[in-house]
């Protein structure tokens, strides 16, 4: 065994901790099939969100952890349940009202409201599709639609519908008195409308594979099971679908864990093994509300890309699966500058402590190295305090803090400052608050005006922090946190900010002191 196996089969990273279930789970034989199958799913009734990405992203780092524990070779399905009908209209697409006029219909026969593709659950697909390409996913892309048609879930089908009673004396305890009373497992596509029908199985033959139900208009049809007829209501189809594909593998969200806790149940009354899971926390937006796809609440996937480089959203995803995260813009900065914290930790790190370190999970053994001269969060006050409208108003500063660094040599801070400006344009900005300060404030700032401009030592960020911490010490600021806290909402129009004494070094001493000046002078309470 080799030392790297070894050191991840101790390791109490979490994406480790799950791949160790499977590993157990195939101690004795590989399966069947020839290999472990992960599986994440998405309901393409709405637009993909980041936390459908953070699914896929978060089981490929499984996979990969287990791919370092076992031989065994892996298999990654992205399931679009797009068969599923339309049952309320998204309120973030254009033309609503067409969608209303397929209410209930399979998701890939209602029509596109952008008009770009055949069907709004195509449309969909294609975009979740582009969006885990552009990342480099290794995944293959499942349609519950040519599943179905295709017959590849006829065999579990008819498995169902001879165990019909099985899977309702799981789902009836489970349901309120009305909906028990007209409950089925087996949702027929109506031949009539296109639409799928939630009512009754009124008859059932096991030899033919059929059932028969009655069509909203009182007609008593009967439909074979097998060849997209019928679409399973969704814990019977979560589970079917385990059994059909032999899912070994998959997560989902705390909202989801009774619907998990029927699929398994009605998994191995199929007589098939339950995949091996993991629960995770929502995401939720600003306001603590759940994100959803219906909504558009919380940050979108292109709105993260817009304004902060892609690993950094598979760092916010890698950490602490099983605590709920609020998904907002405030969010990215950080996200940003600890992935870099940690991408310049790794190489000397220890094995053990690599295995832990979350880039590692992200890049896999090839970590990149970080070329990241400033924080994020810094290039983001300095475009504040600039009124940047360009990178190359940033690059101007950046040049002057790193000499060394150019566009050309360092494209990842080049695109980070791009990213910042827009950031500022879009986030920043329309929130600065700029105040006029206390009497004590105004005291203290105008000696570290003095200060600053007497400097004649190296511009060395701890130097010049020591500066400004020396200025508020004299000042009486108690806690000195509140000096900080003042120098950032008079100066910066912001709450917080970054290490003052690296955004002179960064902005320069001259401008820090041309910019004290303006606000003592009234002029950025006034704008």
């Amino acid at each position: 065994m080799s030392d790297l196996r070894a050191a991840a089969e101790a390791s109490k990273a979490w994406p480790f901790e799950e791949a160790r279930k499977l590993v157990k789970r195939f101690a004795k034989a590989a399966p069947e099939k020839g290999y472990v199958l992960f599986e994440t799913g998405y309901g393409p009734s709405g637009l993909p969100h980041i936390g459908t990405f953070g699914e896929v992203a978060r089981t490929t780092m499984v996979r990969r952890a287990f791919e370092m524990l076992s031989d065994i070779p892996t298999k990654l399905i992205c399931f679009s349940d797009d068969m599923d009908g339309l049952r309320k209209v998204p309120t973030n697409v254009p033309n609503g009202e067409l969608l209303a006029q397929d209410l209930n219909l399979p998701l890939t026969r209602v029509r596109d409201p952008f008009g770009t593709h055949d069907s709004f659950g195509a449309h969909n697909n294609a975009r979740l599709q582009a969006f885990l390409d552009e990342y480099g996913f290794e995944y293959e892309f499942a349609s519950s639609t040519d599943y179905y048609l295709s017959g590849r879930f006829d065999d579990m089908l008819l498995r169902a519908l001879e165990r019909f009673d099985k899977i309702l004396d799981i789902m009836l305890p489970t349901l309120g008195e009305e909906r028990r009373a007209t409950y089925s497992p087996f949702l027929p596509v109506s031949p009539k409308t296109g639409h799928v029908l939630q009512v009754p199985t009124l008859e059932r033959n096991v030899a033919k594979g059929t059932i028969v139900y009655e069509e909203p208009d009182g007609e008593r049809v009967e439909i074979p099971v097998t060849g997209g007829h019928v679409k399973m209501q969704w814990k019977p189809d979560w589970a079917m679908r385990w059994a059909a594909l032999g899912v070994d593998y998959e997560m989902s969200g705390k909202d989801l864990i009774d619907s998990v806790t029927q699929a398994s149940k009605i998994c191995r009354a199929l007589g098939e093994p339950v995949p091996e899971t993991l629960t995770y926390e929502l995401f939720l937006d600003a306001d603590g509300q759940k994100i959803s796809k219906s909504k558009g609440n919380g940050l979108s996937m292109e709105e993260w890309l817009t304004y902060a480089s892609p690993e950094s959203l598979q760092y916010f995803m890698y950490q602490k699966p099983k605590t709920a995260k609020r998904l907002h813009f405030d969010v990215i900065p950080k996200a940003v500058d600890e992935y870099h914290q940690q991408l310049r930790a790794y190489p000397d790190q220890d094995e053990k402590a690599q295995l832990a370190n979350p880039v590692f999970h992200i890049h896999g053994a090839a970590v990149p190295g970080s070329f990241m001269a400033v924080p994020y969060s810094m290039l983001l006050n300095l475009a504040s305090a600039a009124n940047a409208e360009s990178k190359d108003v940033l690059w101007g500063f950046i040049r002057k803090y790193a000499p060394d660094a150019a566009p050309e040599t360092h494209p990842e801070l080049d695109a980070a400052a791009a990213r910042a400006v827009r950031y500022f344009e879009d986030v920043v900005k329309p929130q600065k608050v700029y105040r006029a300060p206390t009497d004590v404030e105004r005291s203290a700032l105008a000696d570290l005006r003095d200060r600053l401009a007497a400097w004649d030592g190296e511009v060395e960020a701890e130097a010049l922090q020591s500066e400004v911490f020396a200025v508020g010490k004299a000042h009486g600021f108690e806690p000195l946190r509140a000096w900080f806290s003042a120098i950032y909402e008079v100066l910066l129009g912001a709450s917080q900010g970054p290490r003052f004494g690296g955004f002179v070094a960064l902005y320069g001493v001259e401008e820090t002191v041309a910019l004290i000046d303006r606000a003592l002078a009234g002029e950025l309470a006034a704008a």
